[in-house]
């Protein structure tokens, strides 16, 4: 309104031009009535068929008398749309106007553009793209149905992009999010009351007019994402259901957790040795000689369900104790931490102690010796560290006390007396004499007296302790000196409780390393182990704490963690950055079981060998030998890998660092033949074409950027950018004659790029919905969206792989769990194997060459897991987890 006009005049002037946009609109709604009429009587013409409309008495077609115009399914035909309270039937000509457009619109056909990804649908989607062409004049559209509803829209925040929000469980993503929503050839409006408030007005209707047949929609966090139906497809009902037949068995695990664990490496009476990794515990039996080569199998306890922290082996050699944290499940509900104890020869759990009486996690536990193993000492995470006795065999708690509010690392039963326990950790040793009442649940009594250091410095930390023959006690502490604590019988007595109380005081001191001990073991000839942390040490110890021998562990194994006693005078030693090895202190260590120490994200296997590339936020870049289960080589990047793949040739590989650098190494000499940078943002995905003529890189600048390849793969060229996505770059895959591509963004776009032509943008989506893929990755497309789960908001899948025989795709979530579907996977909530294992989100999955087997990668666990592939029907080697427990057996989820 004019600021000089009238106190009378804006209102009526606001009026009259209310009025007059109306009849604009109004106008150019009789055009289209008209041009709809004109369009209805031409094809009448031509078909020589007409039929009434009742009630009306305009000549139109009937439903099957249209024609489709050539290119379209035969699916086509007019559908209800109610407008207020009025329902009638319509035919629309969608006129063609706007600027073309890039985003999840509908198909831009016959030579038009796509309707972009800004349309606001009923779900409250929105996006920051321009407004855009729904297609060609001349086309006879459909209306489909607008359901009306009376729950609130959900609409999604443009201001942060996914990977800014924080990742939660399922169902606090739910409740924020816009459930995932699947349809088949819907139409949506921008869903304005005033229809004055659409930008075009009454009347425009720009907004995703599908034909029914041709498209699916889904929802991530409100945003609408379309995906094109194959031509080949004439109905979804045609597409598998069901779980794929195929299945996975657990081959092997490559990792042990030293890094931040202790009461980790034991020997079992079988000769096999016992450890754990995220969730699972792997007994292993090594193969060939003290020193040798690794070789040995795998047996794994799959029991728990979130990362075990502690073992204990029963004094039978057979029994085991293990501890897990505290975790969520699926659905954001709080898991409580449990014990378990179970047989290691039939891996068949045994007893369940404790569920519901822990905080956290389990700390520690330890079995009683004096009286084979009838009780189990355990303390949890809690504040304050609460220690408790349970009766084994019944899973009954005995006695409970709150420990101490400093961290505890260490506890165990006197092997002379299993009233006496003895605890250590920060800044402390404590002594607790255990009677164990009438027997009758939690009726028993702790008594604890604190070890006094006296003249001697009080450590930092005791990390470790062991039992003497004699009945004293050898504590390592943080000072790298081995205290010796004498046991005498005082002859006062407690009130209340009678009898001769034990005491420990210090009498002896011997410094035994630089640095913390962080392990003490006592050998079947009475001498004592120590291991240190900043020295790398392992010595010997005799009688009065003479070092008879000792060995040195090389600096890139890291410290000593733990040592076992294997058979003769073979030792076994975990170190902190998570390996297993094997040998003497006279012949010394050669590493049987090796693996990451911090965040895994990068994967990809050998084209033509059972090999595959590992790399993550270590800095270390490894190729794992899947045959012979063992580390092939490994080098220092000195900057964090996030991605790699290897050129069809085998011969080179290519790897994605965080600072937008990227390598490309021989894959025998490990020479690094090219060091390119692009952009300063990291890098997300690496992937060379089919015919390793070009390599695409995929960065967080929201670029792709191509390169010209050598036929060795050793020498590249920038050969162009691809330049069109609104976030950053996820997911890509090159189409099966290497010209194309497929690419996935951080803001859920699935855009197509011609790079043989340029690297153009393919603005019509819907001419590549027959185009063939070489890798199915991308985690958005019409062949994968059936994986997704129902409240996703974006972030549950990370990794996606389809088979190279295209029979099914795995996914790996961020709950943990790896997933086997059937290829291609188009249906809502689609039924799915589920796997368990790892104890952090999963990060990448990639199938080996020959499909025979799968790889997964655990996140913050570290972990790596070697999946077989079982086919239907397969002969193959059963799961090591045998199917009589079926809390360790394979899951099948059919509602993921």
């Amino acid at each position: 309104m004019d600021g000089a006009a009238g106190p009378g005049e804006g209102p009526a002037h606001e009026t009259l031009q209310t009025l007059s946009q109306r009849l604009r609109v109004q106008e150019e709604e009789m055009e289209l009535v008209k041009a709809a009429l004109a369009e209805a009587l031409r094809l009448l013409r031509l078909h020589g068929s007409t039929t009434t409309l009742q009630g009306s008495g305009i000549s139109a077609p009937t439903r099957n008398s249209i024609t489709v115009p050539p290119g379209l399914p035969p699916t086509c035909s007019p559908s209800l749309v109610t407008r207020g309270t009025q329902t009638e039937e319509e035919l629309e000509i969608v006129p063609s106007s706007g600027p073309p457009g890039l985003s999840n619109g509908p198909p831009a056909l016959q030579g038009g553009s796509e309707e972009p990804s800004g349309t606001q649908s009923e779900g409250g989607c929105s996006s920051s793209s321009g407004a855009g062409s729904p297609g060609p004049p001349g086309i006879l559209r459909p209306v489909q149905p607008l359901q009306r509803s009376d729950t609130p829209r959900r609409n999604s925040s443009s201001s942060s992009s996914p990977s800014e929000r924080p990742r939660q469980k399922l169902s606090r993503k739910a409740a924020s999010s816009a459930n995932l929503l699947l349809r088949s050839g819907s139409t949506e409006s921008r869903g304005n009351k005033d229809p004055l408030s659409s930008p075009g007005g009454p009347g425009s209707r720009r907004s995703n007019y599908n034909l029914e047949g041709i498209s699916v929609k889904m929802f991530l966090r409100g945003r609408p994402i379309t995906m094109y139906i194959p031509s080949g497809i004439r109905s979804l009902e045609e597409l598998p259901s069901g779980p794929p037949p195929e299945t996975l068995s657990l081959d092997w695990v490559y990792g042990y957790r030293g890094r931040d664990s202790r009461s980790n490496l034991f020997v079992l009476r079988s000769g096999e040795v016992v450890y754990f990794i995220a969730c699972v515990v792997v007994l292993y039996r090594p193969g060939g000689g003290p020193g040798g080569p690794g070789g040995g199998g795998q047996r794994h306890y799959r029991g728990h369900t979130d990362c075990v922290r502690c073992l204990a082996v029963h004094p039978d050699g057979v029994r085991v104790a293990s501890g897990q944290t505290a975790g969520v499940d699926k659905d954001g509900k709080p898991l409580q931490p449990v014990v378990h104890i179970w047989d290691s020869e039939t891996l068949l759990k045994l007893q369940e102690i404790g569920l519901g009486a822990f905080e956290r996690g389990v700390g520690a536990l330890a079995f009683s010796a004096a009286d084979q193993g009838a009780f189990l000492c355990v303390v949890d995470d809690s504040n304050e560290h609460m220690l408790s006795v349970w009766d084994c065999s019944r899973g009954v708690k005995l006695a409970e006390i709150k420990s101490t509010n400093d961290s505890v690392l260490a506890v165990g039963f006197s092997p002379r007396d299993s009233s006496c326990i003895v605890t250590s950790g920060k800044s402390h040793v404590h002594f607790w004499n255990w009677s164990g009442g009438t027997g009758a649940p939690g009726n028993g009594l702790l008594a604890r007296k604190q070890g006094v250091f006296g003249k001697y410095k009080k450590p930092k930390f005791i990390p470790c302790f062991v039992f003497l023959p004699d009945g004293d006690i050898l504590t390592g502490d943080s000072e790298g000196n081995i205290l010796t604590w004498g046991r005498s019988v005082s002859d006062s007595k407690t009130p209340g409780r009678g009898g001769a109380k034990e005491t420990y005081t210090i009498v002896a001191q011997a410094h035994a390393h630089e640095g913390s001990i962080f392990a003490l073991c006592l050998r079947r000839d009475g001498t004592v182990l120590s291991g240190g942390g900043r020295d790398r040490r392992l010595v010997q110890w005799g009688p009065g704490l003479v070092a008879l021998q000792e060995a040195e562990i090389p600096e890139h194994f890291g410290a000593v963690r733990a040592i076992a006693e294997g058979l003769g005078s073979e030792l076994l030693v975990g170190t902190t950055k998570n390996a297993l090895l094997r040998g003497d202190l006279a012949q010394g260590f050669s590493p049987v079981i090796q693996g990451h120490t911090d965040e895994l994200w990068g994967l990809c296997t050998h084209p033509s060998q059972n090999r595959f590339l590992t790399c993550g936020h270590d800095r270390q870049l490894c190729l794992w030998d899947g045959e012979g289960h063992a580390l092939a080589w490994s080098m220092d990047l000195k900057e964090t890998g996030l991605c790699a793949d290897f050129h069809p040739s085998g011969a080179v590989v290519v790897v994605g660092l965080n600072t937008g650098r990227w390598l490309v190494l021989d894959t025998e000499t490990r020479e690094i033949v090219s060091d390119v940078t692009d952009g300063n943002e990291q890098l997300s995905v690496v992937r060379y074409s089919p015919d390793g003529l070009y390599l695409a890189i995929g960065s967080h600048d929201n670029m792709i950027y191509i390169y010209s390849v050598s036929s060795c793969g050793t020498k590249s060229s920038r050969f162009g950018r691809c330049m069109g996505h609104s976030s950053f770059i996820t997911h890509l895959d090159w189409s099966k004659d290497g010209n194309f591509i497929m690419s996935n963004s951080g803001d859920y776009e699935i855009l197509y790029w011609d790079v043989a032509g340029g690297c153009k943008l393919l603005r019509n989506r819907y001419e590549s919905r027959d185009r063939e893929w070489a890798t199915y990755t991308c985690v958005l497309g019409f062949h994968v969206y059936g994986v997704w789960p129902d409240g996703s908001d974006g972030t549950d899948i990370n990794s996606l792989c389809r088979s190279h025989n295209e029979r099914v795709v795995a996914v790996a979530d961020d709950f943990c769990k790896v997933h086997l579907f059937q290829y291609p996977c188009a249906r809502a909530k689609a039924p799915s194997r589920m796997y368990s294992g790892h104890g952090s989100h999963v990060t990448s999955v990639r199938f080996t060459h020959d499909d025979s087997y799968l790889v997964s990668l655990g996140g913050k666990d570290a972990s790596i897991f070697q999946w077989r592939v079982l086919g239907a029907g397969s002969s193959g080697p059963a799961p090591a987890t045998p199917s009589r427990t079926p809390s360790l057996s394979p899951a099948s989820s059919l509602d993921v």
